[in-house]
Protein backbone atom coordinates (compact mmCIF):
# COMPACT_ATOMS: atom_id res chain seq x y z
CA UNK A 1 0.00 0.00 0.00
CA UNK A 2 1.54 3.77 -0.89
CA UNK A 3 1.97 6.30 1.16
CA UNK A 4 -0.68 8.27 -0.01
CA UNK A 5 -3.27 5.53 0.29
CA UNK A 6 -2.08 4.74 3.59
CA UNK A 7 -2.87 8.44 4.14
CA UNK A 8 -6.39 8.13 2.84
CA UNK A 9 -7.08 5.40 5.45
CA UNK A 10 -5.87 6.42 8.23
CA UNK A 11 -7.90 10.45 7.02
CA UNK A 12 -11.21 8.30 5.80
CA UNK A 13 -10.81 6.02 9.77
CA UNK A 14 -10.11 9.03 12.02
CA UNK A 15 -13.03 11.05 9.83
CA UNK A 16 -15.08 8.03 10.59
CA UNK A 17 -14.29 8.11 14.34
CA UNK A 18 -14.62 11.72 14.53
CA UNK A 19 -18.00 11.52 13.03
CA UNK A 20 -19.62 8.86 15.27
CA UNK A 21 -17.88 9.93 18.49
CA UNK A 22 -19.96 12.88 18.44
CA UNK A 23 -23.63 12.61 19.64
CA UNK A 24 -25.40 14.18 16.76
CA UNK A 25 -26.16 11.65 14.38
CA UNK A 26 -24.52 11.79 10.67
CA UNK A 27 -26.06 10.32 7.65
CA UNK A 28 -25.61 10.66 3.82
CA UNK A 29 -28.43 9.71 1.23
CA UNK A 30 -27.94 8.89 -2.32
CA UNK A 31 -30.23 11.01 -4.55
CA UNK A 32 -30.79 9.29 -7.92
CA UNK A 33 -31.23 5.75 -5.63
CA UNK A 34 -32.69 7.36 -2.54
CA UNK A 35 -30.72 4.51 -0.55
CA UNK A 36 -28.61 5.36 2.47
CA UNK A 37 -25.30 5.01 2.03
CA UNK A 38 -24.39 6.09 5.67
CA UNK A 39 -25.74 6.21 8.93
CA UNK A 40 -24.07 6.81 12.41
CA UNK A 41 -24.29 3.68 14.35
CA UNK A 42 -25.51 6.52 17.07
CA UNK A 43 -28.91 6.15 15.89
CA UNK A 44 -29.65 2.59 17.56
CA UNK A 45 -28.95 4.57 21.23
CA UNK A 46 -31.16 7.58 20.00
CA UNK A 47 -34.45 5.17 18.13
CA UNK A 48 -33.34 1.73 18.77
CA UNK A 49 -33.23 1.20 15.22
CA UNK A 50 -30.36 -0.88 13.81
CA UNK A 51 -28.30 1.42 11.71
CA UNK A 52 -28.68 -1.51 8.80
CA UNK A 53 -32.50 -0.97 9.03
CA UNK A 54 -32.08 2.31 7.26
CA UNK A 55 -31.85 1.25 3.75
CA UNK A 56 -33.76 3.71 2.04
CA UNK A 57 -35.67 7.42 2.65
CA UNK A 58 -38.85 5.53 2.81
CA UNK A 59 -37.28 3.96 5.79
CA UNK A 60 -36.61 7.56 6.85
CA UNK A 61 -40.52 9.00 6.37
CA UNK A 62 -42.14 5.90 7.77
CA UNK A 63 -40.25 6.47 10.94
CA UNK A 64 -41.05 9.75 11.26
CA UNK A 65 -44.26 10.57 13.59
CA UNK A 66 -47.78 10.39 11.49
CA UNK A 67 -48.96 14.32 12.57
CA UNK A 68 -45.32 15.50 11.54
CA UNK A 69 -45.16 13.16 8.51
CA UNK A 70 -46.49 15.01 4.79
CA UNK A 71 -45.21 17.92 5.91
CA UNK A 72 -41.53 17.45 6.29
CA UNK A 73 -41.38 14.86 3.83
CA UNK A 74 -42.60 17.15 1.10
CA UNK A 75 -40.70 20.17 2.75
CA UNK A 76 -37.23 18.39 2.97
CA UNK A 77 -38.10 16.97 -0.72
CA UNK A 78 -39.29 20.46 -2.31
CA UNK A 79 -35.63 22.02 -0.56
CA UNK A 80 -33.63 19.17 -1.75
CA UNK A 81 -34.83 19.42 -5.14
CA UNK A 82 -34.63 23.23 -5.40
CA UNK A 83 -30.64 22.72 -4.05
CA UNK A 84 -31.50 24.31 -0.99
CA UNK A 85 -30.26 23.66 2.42
CA UNK A 86 -32.25 22.97 5.08
CA UNK A 87 -33.49 22.14 8.46
CA UNK A 88 -36.76 20.47 9.81
CA UNK A 89 -37.84 19.75 13.09
CA UNK A 90 -40.12 16.73 13.85
CA UNK A 91 -40.98 13.67 16.20
CA UNK A 92 -39.49 10.59 15.29
CA UNK A 93 -40.41 7.28 15.95
CA UNK A 94 -38.76 4.81 18.50
CA UNK A 95 -38.29 0.80 17.61
CA UNK A 96 -40.30 0.68 20.94
CA UNK A 97 -43.23 3.32 20.14
CA UNK A 98 -42.14 6.25 21.69
CA UNK A 99 -40.78 9.06 19.86
CA UNK A 100 -38.19 11.74 20.16
CA UNK A 101 -38.18 15.24 18.80
CA UNK A 102 -35.44 15.54 15.99
CA UNK A 103 -33.89 18.39 14.56
CA UNK A 104 -32.40 16.99 10.92
CA UNK A 105 -29.84 19.87 9.17
CA UNK A 106 -29.04 18.81 5.89
CA UNK A 107 -27.09 19.47 2.76
CA UNK A 108 -27.58 19.61 -0.57
CA UNK A 109 -24.45 17.72 -2.41
CA UNK A 110 -23.89 19.24 -6.18
CA UNK A 111 -22.11 17.79 -8.84
CA UNK A 112 -20.21 20.10 -11.01
CA UNK A 113 -22.76 20.91 -13.20
CA UNK A 114 -25.18 21.75 -10.94
CA UNK A 115 -27.12 18.71 -10.81
CA UNK A 116 -27.81 17.27 -7.24
CA UNK A 117 -25.74 14.13 -6.39
CA UNK A 118 -26.20 13.39 -2.52
CA UNK A 119 -27.49 14.88 0.55
CA UNK A 120 -25.81 14.73 3.91
CA UNK A 121 -26.71 15.74 7.20
CA UNK A 122 -26.87 15.56 10.60
CA UNK A 123 -29.64 14.60 13.18
CA UNK A 124 -30.27 16.12 16.32
CA UNK A 125 -31.98 14.76 19.65
CA UNK A 126 -33.82 18.06 20.77
CA UNK A 127 -36.26 16.26 23.34
CA UNK A 128 -35.14 18.71 25.88
CA UNK A 129 -35.22 21.75 24.12
CA UNK A 130 -38.50 21.13 23.42
CA UNK A 131 -40.10 20.42 26.63
CA UNK A 132 -38.40 23.88 27.69
CA UNK A 133 -40.04 25.19 24.87
CA UNK A 134 -43.42 23.61 25.92
CA UNK A 135 -43.05 25.14 29.43
CA UNK A 136 -41.95 28.42 28.42
CA UNK A 137 -45.53 28.17 26.38
CA UNK A 138 -47.47 26.73 28.95
CA UNK A 139 -46.11 29.74 31.55
CA UNK A 140 -46.64 32.72 28.80
CA UNK A 141 -50.29 31.20 28.27
CA UNK A 142 -50.43 30.95 32.32
CA UNK A 143 -49.23 35.02 32.62
CA UNK A 144 -51.52 36.17 30.01
CA UNK A 145 -54.40 34.35 31.12
CA UNK A 146 -53.79 36.24 34.55
CA UNK A 147 -53.30 39.45 32.64
CA UNK A 148 -56.54 39.13 31.13
CA UNK A 149 -58.30 37.72 34.30
CA UNK A 150 -59.33 40.08 37.43
CA UNK A 151 -57.53 39.33 40.45
CA UNK A 152 -60.28 39.68 43.19
CA UNK A 153 -63.12 38.56 41.42
CA UNK A 154 -61.59 36.02 39.27
CA UNK A 155 -63.94 36.91 35.86
CA UNK A 156 -62.13 38.91 33.08
CA UNK A 157 -60.82 42.57 33.38
CA UNK A 158 -60.92 45.86 31.66
CA UNK A 159 -57.89 45.27 29.45
CA UNK A 160 -59.50 41.50 28.39
CA UNK A 161 -62.91 43.34 27.74
CA UNK A 162 -61.27 46.25 25.81
CA UNK A 163 -60.49 43.35 22.81
CA UNK A 164 -63.37 41.51 23.42
CA UNK A 165 -65.02 44.17 23.00
CA UNK A 166 -63.64 45.23 19.62
CA UNK A 167 -63.80 41.31 18.43
CA UNK A 168 -67.60 41.57 18.42
CA UNK A 169 -68.52 44.97 17.89
CA UNK A 170 -66.41 44.29 14.68
CA UNK A 171 -68.18 40.66 14.04
CA UNK A 172 -71.76 42.69 14.48
CA UNK A 173 -70.71 45.11 12.01
CA UNK A 174 -69.54 42.66 9.48
CA UNK A 175 -72.45 40.25 10.03
CA UNK A 176 -75.14 42.69 10.71
CA UNK A 177 -76.62 41.30 13.74
CA UNK A 178 -77.47 43.10 17.28
CA UNK A 179 -74.79 43.46 19.87
CA UNK A 180 -76.45 44.12 23.38
CA UNK A 181 -74.10 45.79 26.55
CA UNK A 182 -74.94 45.62 29.89
CA UNK A 183 -73.30 47.90 32.40
CA UNK A 184 -73.77 47.21 36.28
CA UNK A 185 -73.34 48.57 39.55
CA UNK A 186 -73.68 47.53 42.94
CA UNK A 187 -75.99 50.08 44.85
CA UNK A 188 -74.41 52.39 47.45
CA UNK A 189 -70.82 50.35 47.71
CA UNK A 190 -69.10 52.86 49.52
CA UNK A 191 -71.65 52.65 52.27
CA UNK A 192 -71.29 48.94 52.05
CA UNK A 193 -67.39 49.24 52.28
CA UNK A 194 -67.86 51.86 55.11
CA UNK A 195 -69.86 49.86 57.25
CA UNK A 196 -68.61 46.26 56.91
CA UNK A 197 -64.73 47.06 55.52
CA UNK A 198 -62.89 46.54 52.50
CA UNK A 199 -62.54 42.80 53.34
CA UNK A 200 -66.48 42.06 53.42
CA UNK A 201 -66.71 44.51 50.50
CA UNK A 202 -64.01 42.38 48.28
CA UNK A 203 -66.30 39.28 49.38
CA UNK A 204 -69.39 40.72 48.40
CA UNK A 205 -68.07 41.59 44.75
CA UNK A 206 -66.62 38.13 44.48
CA UNK A 207 -70.16 36.90 45.29
CA UNK A 208 -71.80 39.61 42.50
CA UNK A 209 -69.53 38.72 39.97
CA UNK A 210 -70.57 34.95 40.09
CA UNK A 211 -74.18 35.78 40.23
CA UNK A 212 -73.52 37.81 37.00
CA UNK A 213 -71.55 35.07 35.29
CA UNK A 214 -74.79 32.31 35.89
CA UNK A 215 -77.03 35.40 34.69
CA UNK A 216 -75.06 35.53 31.34
CA UNK A 217 -74.07 31.89 30.53
CA UNK A 218 -74.68 31.61 27.10
CA UNK A 219 -71.30 30.48 25.34
CA UNK A 220 -70.38 33.74 23.61
CA UNK A 221 -71.60 35.94 26.57
CA UNK A 222 -68.85 37.85 28.29
CA UNK A 223 -68.61 39.28 32.00
CA UNK A 224 -65.65 41.57 32.79
CA UNK A 225 -65.20 43.58 35.99
CA UNK A 226 -65.60 47.09 34.24
CA UNK A 227 -63.88 49.08 37.61
CA UNK A 228 -64.43 49.67 41.06
CA UNK A 229 -67.82 47.90 41.81
CA UNK A 230 -68.93 48.27 37.70
CA UNK A 231 -69.08 45.10 36.21
CA UNK A 232 -70.02 44.38 32.12
CA UNK A 233 -71.27 41.86 30.24
CA UNK A 234 -71.06 42.06 26.70
CA UNK A 235 -73.98 40.02 24.90
CA UNK A 236 -73.30 38.96 21.22
CA UNK A 237 -75.94 38.40 18.86
CA UNK A 238 -78.97 39.19 21.63
CA UNK A 239 -81.48 41.30 20.52
CA UNK A 240 -82.96 43.52 23.39
CA UNK A 241 -85.55 41.72 24.82
CA UNK A 242 -83.07 38.76 25.84
CA UNK A 243 -80.81 41.03 26.67
CA UNK A 244 -83.34 42.59 29.32
CA UNK A 245 -84.02 39.28 30.37
CA UNK A 246 -80.92 38.19 30.92
CA UNK A 247 -80.55 42.38 33.15
CA UNK A 248 -83.44 41.21 35.12
CA UNK A 249 -81.82 37.74 36.08
CA UNK A 250 -78.82 39.11 37.52
CA UNK A 251 -81.24 42.29 39.28
CA UNK A 252 -82.82 39.35 40.61
CA UNK A 253 -80.51 36.91 41.63
CA UNK A 254 -78.52 39.79 43.27
CA UNK A 255 -81.35 40.78 45.39
CA UNK A 256 -82.43 36.95 45.71
CA UNK A 257 -78.77 36.99 47.28
CA UNK A 258 -79.74 38.67 50.18
CA UNK A 259 -76.55 40.09 50.88
CA UNK A 260 -76.89 42.49 54.07
CA UNK A 261 -76.46 45.82 53.27
CA UNK A 262 -77.29 48.09 56.00
CA UNK A 263 -76.30 51.04 54.71
CA UNK A 264 -78.58 50.96 51.69
CA UNK A 265 -80.99 53.73 51.58
CA UNK A 266 -83.18 51.27 49.48
CA UNK A 267 -83.33 48.17 51.39
CA UNK A 268 -81.74 45.70 53.97
CA UNK A 269 -79.94 43.81 50.82
CA UNK A 270 -77.22 44.48 48.22
CA UNK A 271 -78.66 45.71 44.80
CA UNK A 272 -77.81 46.50 41.17
CA UNK A 273 -78.55 49.16 38.99
CA UNK A 274 -78.67 48.41 35.27
CA UNK A 275 -78.05 50.34 32.14
CA UNK A 276 -78.60 48.22 28.65
CA UNK A 277 -77.89 48.95 24.63
CA UNK A 278 -79.11 47.00 22.36
CA UNK A 279 -77.84 47.75 18.34
CA UNK A 280 -76.47 46.39 14.92
CA UNK A 281 -73.82 48.79 14.60
CA UNK A 282 -72.87 50.27 11.14
CA UNK A 283 -69.25 50.03 9.88
CA UNK A 284 -68.77 53.96 10.71
CA UNK A 285 -70.38 53.50 14.24
CA UNK A 286 -67.93 53.72 17.47
CA UNK A 287 -67.83 50.85 19.79
CA UNK A 288 -66.64 53.64 22.60
CA UNK A 289 -69.72 56.03 21.76
CA UNK A 290 -72.05 52.71 22.59
CA UNK A 291 -70.25 52.09 25.77
CA UNK A 292 -70.82 55.48 26.84
CA UNK A 293 -74.68 55.48 25.60
CA UNK A 294 -74.60 52.31 28.07
CA UNK A 295 -73.44 54.07 30.88
CA UNK A 296 -75.52 56.79 30.62
CA UNK A 297 -78.29 55.02 30.97
CA UNK A 298 -76.33 52.94 34.21
CA UNK A 299 -76.63 56.64 35.66
CA UNK A 300 -79.89 57.08 34.97
CA UNK A 301 -80.77 54.28 36.49
CA UNK A 302 -79.23 55.23 39.62
CA UNK A 303 -81.45 58.55 38.82
CA UNK A 304 -84.56 56.59 38.76
CA UNK A 305 -84.02 55.31 42.52
CA UNK A 306 -81.41 52.46 41.91
CA UNK A 307 -82.12 48.88 41.84
CA UNK A 308 -83.83 49.23 38.01
CA UNK A 309 -83.03 49.07 34.35
CA UNK A 310 -82.80 51.56 31.82
CA UNK A 311 -82.90 50.58 28.23
CA UNK A 312 -84.07 53.49 26.67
Amino acid sequence: MSTIESRMEFDNATYKTLLESTRAIPWRIDWETMQFTYIGPQIEALLGWEPDSWVSAQDWAERIHVEDRDWAVNFCIAQSKAGVDHEADYRALKKNGDYVWIRDVVHVVRRDDGTVDSLVGFMFDISERKRTEEQLAALRRELEELSFKDGLTGVANRRRFDVVMETEWTNACRNKQPLSVLLLDIDFFKQYNDRYGHLDGDQCLKRVAKLITLAADRPRDFVARFGGEEFVAVLPDTHESEAYRIASRCRDLIAGEHIPHEGSAIGKYVTASIGLSTMIPECSDEAQTFIKLTDRRLYEAKQRGRNTIVNE
